[in-house]
């Protein structure tokens, strides 16, 4: 009977050792951090999968918050410890050129995700195509992979190209509100200067003034916006923008430099119906 007891005791003792090792083990390894996202595509090279994600499932012309997470291939995990940067290329029938990005972080309280932002200036056509090359670091081995990607034009402008008097040209784009509603949104864009062909850094201290307006409703605006401004160097404009009804509006902006010269837009008045810049949303 002692025989059976210690037997019987033994038996609990390695059962419930091997369903702790067990837990301790699953614990490490993290849930779908996916949930949410629609992947867009993979990118591959011989060692890793690059897969790319968004809200959305899709990449368009102007603002992209992208996902990504890395598989090693030979062992089928994820890359918890990369350090990534990304370079988007148009190339064109003449030229190629870059377009505005952010730095790729790792995504917050996320083990596997990593995330940044793309503008894309232009879509593709028939003869003119995005690619994406990542460069990477695990371990201290470098690693590329790069692959075409798929923009298409977006049904509405959300992003501008235009250059001051001085030949200094720039990029804003719409970001928020990404859902508009009959209400005072706020609303964010972002401003980059172009250094050359591969180089676009944040525009600061500006200023962009927005009038909103329905042209199928004899073009009336709204009251209560705000101008958009920069809280800290190096960041988004943000302001408020009105909206008193669903339908089609545009945007109407100025931009202004740090000594309130406006570099681009114009008022609307009985005269003028539009400025040569502007955002369309409809909703």
């Amino acid at each position: 009977m002692k025989i059976l007891k210690y037997t019987a005791l033994l038996l609990a003792a390695i059962t419930f050792y091997s369903c702790s090792s067990d837990n301790d083990s699953s614990s490490e390894i993290p849930a779908d951090e996916t949930i949410g996202l629609q992947k867009i595509q993979e990118i591959a090279n011989d060692t890793h999968t690059i897969e790319l994600y968004s809200a959305t499932g899709a990449l368009v012309q102007g603002y992209n918050h992208i996902s990504l997470r890395i598989k090693d291939k030979k062992n089928n995990t994820y890359v918890t410890d990369a350090k990534v940067d990304w370079t988007p290329l148009m190339h064109m029938t003449m030229m190629q050129h870059s377009c505005p990005k952010t730095a790729v972080n790792k995504a917050s309280n996320k083990k596997t995700i990593y995330e940044g932002d793309i503008i894309f200036q232009m879509a593709q056509n028939e003869k003119e195509y995005w690619d994406l090359t990542f460069t990477y670091t695990i371990n201290n081995v470098s690693y590329t992979a790069v692959d075409k990607i798929v923009v298409p034009a977006f049904a509405k402008r959300t992003v501008s190209s235009f250059s001051d008097t001085a030949g200094n040209r720039y990029v804003i784009a719409y970001i928020a509100p990404a859902t508009p509603k009959v209400a005072i949104n706020d609303m964010t864009v972002a401003i980059y200067k172009m250094q050359d062909m591969m180089t676009f850094n944040v525009v600061n201290n500006f200023k962009v003034k927005i009038d909103p307006r329905m042209p199928s409703m004899g073009n009336h605006g709204s009251p209560n916006n705000t101008d958009l401004l920069q809280s800290e160097a190096g960041g988004l404009y943000k302001g408020k923008l009105s909206l008193t009804m669903t339908g089609y509006w545009k945007i109407n902006l100025q931009v202004l430099n740090a000594t309130n010269e406006v570099l681009k837009g114009e008022a609307v008045t009985t005269e003028n119906t539009a400025s040569s810049l502007y955002f369309e949303i409809e909703f």
